[in-house]
């Protein structure tokens, strides 16, 4: 059986190619046929200067298969298409690039944002240098305002550099929060307030820091933490 079908896969692969040309001598040797990157020892037979070679040889050789119906022979190779389907799997698409710079949105939020803090900061520095007793109701309306513009800015939050400019944002009205809180509580307690006492304050000077450093990221488009917020 196994004749037989060597010799109709010989016979086919003969009629395929040289249909209806005269056949000269033949030469067969084996030679090494490499396929898809793999090699193997298949043998080859040469008519007129071409070379052919046996069906299930080659198969072999391709991690393929042989199949037979009627009159007909059935070639599968590895990641060939099957019965003509040659639909395959759509492509995974390509992750999305990372945008490094912050969105119109945020931008926007966020200079708003330290806008409010700035003049929250001057008028809390500017009663404490002028003697002016700093209480919590003046200064109320600044850090409502803040915390509403903290807010819109973490709905605006798009690209990476958003969000991580945001948690730096949230660390500047924090700041800004106990910079005010330990003033206002100085004065209730009646503890003497130098006028320059912001100059030596490490909190004031964070608070001062970070605002030059974000308004030098909104200046450029681009987040760069410098650890001033932190």
């Amino acid at each position: 059986m196994r004749t037989r079908r060597s010799f109709a896969c010989w016979l086919a692969a003969l009629l395929l190619v040289v249909s209806g040309m005269a056949l000269a001598q033949d030469t067969s040797q084996n030679r090494t046929l490499i396929v898809n990157g793999q090699s193997g020892n298949v043998p080859v037979i040469q008519v007129n200067g071409r070379s052919y070679v046996d069906l299930e040889a080659l198969a072999r050789a391709a991690n393929g298969s042989l199949s037979f119906a009627g009159n007909q022979i059935a070639l599968t190779l590895p990641g060939s298409p099957v019965n003509g389907n040659t639909t395959s799997a759509p492509a995974a698409a390509p992750a999305p690039a990372a945008n490094p710079g912050f969105s119109q949105a945020f931008l926007k939020a966020g200079i708003e944002q330290m806008s409010t803090i700035r003049e929250w900061h001057t008028a809390l520095a500017a009663a404490i240098q002028n003697g002016i007793p700093v209480a919590a109701n003046w200064l109320a309306p600044y850090r409502n305002q803040a915390a509403i513009n903290l807010r819109l800015a973490s709905v605006a939050v798009q690209t990476d550099s958003d969000r991580r400019a945001f948690q730096l944002l949230t660390n500047e009205f924090q700041n800004m929060t106990k910079l005010a809180d330990k003033y206002i509580a100085a004065r209730t307690n009646m503890t003497y307030i130098s006028p320059d006492a912001l100059q030596n304050d490490d909190l004031n000077q964070r608070i001062v820091g970070c605002g030059h450093s974000l308004g030098s990221m909104a200046a450029s488009g681009q987040f760069v933490d410098d650890g001033s917020c932190n």
